[in-house]
């Protein structure tokens, strides 16, 4: 076997930590004299001293946490989409080599999208507000897409695809007595690693919970600020991809951008501005706050406006002359 279920390796991780696995849906969860109880469907209710919650937003489970009474409203979503095409390993490597491919196209909707190498097969993976069948064909009918793609390669008829939705604003009042949400069904990062932020927000859980308390108001005194952080982050996020859809919308700044990539690969001793900050917001490898306050460098300010001038010029130019050279 080639490739191997990330959630599995964790599962047997924290198996081999201790945790006891109960392979049961759970079907109602309530309390019981201040303690939360818990129902699956194959057995009767059980009480725990705690609850962490760390359900996807694609769960119906979270449904059963709002007639709990303590406030909780599960995340504002959005729809996505995710595909995986069958190319083999050679046309895989030939095409799209080892590397992430990411796209900025103009296109109504779309945030951005990328193309994944992953052994014989190629994820398609795209962002933005209510991503539809119409926005995912004009995606992999452009010319940008195509191009990493064999010329003869065509959407098969049947392939493996799926429409998750996403959180894209945190979850009101996540947390209770004795009862804590962490990750994608609380506070998560916009449109990045949910592996992480379940990570931070869980590690921010367990040491409120060891070594301040399990009421309400440890977790909002002790566990919140993490989230907010989180949720803070975001909305820098949210006006970094707006500035992100404006150069998308303009040519000649996405010209801009291009140009100051290629200048920053060819010259090997240089400061890659550009091309870090472009993998950070798109990998998710640094804060939002890290890469806004990069931008706003004046050395990244300026080189962008001069690429962006010189592209410009460069286009412009040899209409020019073609003008000049019929009058004449």
């Amino acid at each position: 076997m080639k490739w191997r279920s990330f959630d599995g390796y964790l599962l047997n991780l924290a198996l081999g930590k201790g945790a006891h696995l109960v392979r049961a849906r759970v079907d109602d969860i309530g309390w019981q004299d201040g303690w939360p109880r818990v129902k699956t469907q194959a057995g009767s209710p059980q009480v725990y001293d705690l609850l962490v919650v760390a359900v996807g937003v694609n769960s119906a489970a979270l449904k059963l946490f709002e007639r709990m009474g303590f406030g909780y409203t599960p995340p504002q979503t959005t729809k996505t989409y995710i595909c995986e095409f069958y190319l083999g390993q050679e046309a895989v490597q030939t095409y799209l080599g080892s590397s992430m491919h990411i796209f900025l196209l103009h296109l109504p909707r779309l945030e951005f999208a990328a193309l994944i190498p992953k052994g014989d097969y190629v994820t398609a993976c795209l962002l933005g507000e209510e991503i539809d069948g119409p926005l995912v064909q004009s995606f992999l009918n452009a010319r940008q897409v195509r191009q990493c793609l064999p010329a003869d390669w065509s959407v098969p008829e049947d392939f493996c695809h799926c429409s998750p939705r996403i959180n894209i604003r945190g979850a009101v009042q996540p947390f209770a007595d004795r009862v804590v949400f962490i990750g994608d069904c609380g506070v998560t990062r916009l449109y990045k690693d949910g592996i992480g932020a379940a990570y931070r927000t869980a590690k921010a859980a367990a040491v409120t919970a060891i070594f301040e308390g399990i009421s309400v108001e440890d977790f909002r005194r002790h566990y919140w600020p993490a989230c907010r952080a989180i949720s803070t982050d975001n909305t820098l996020g949210k006006m970094i991809f707006a500035v992100t859809r404006q150069i998308q919308k303009r040519r000649h700044d996405r010209l801009g951008v291009l140009r100051m990539v290629s200048s920053e690969r060819q010259n090997e001793g240089g400061r890659r501005r550009m091309s870090m900050v472009l993998w950070d917001v798109f990998t998710g490898s640094a804060p939002y706050r890290e890469v806004f306050l990069r931008t706003l460098h004046p050395a990244f300010f300026s080189r962008f406006v001069w690429e962006i001038i010189v592209g410009t010029v460069v286009r412009i130019w040899p209409f020019h002359r073609v003008r000049q050279e019929v009058r004449t």
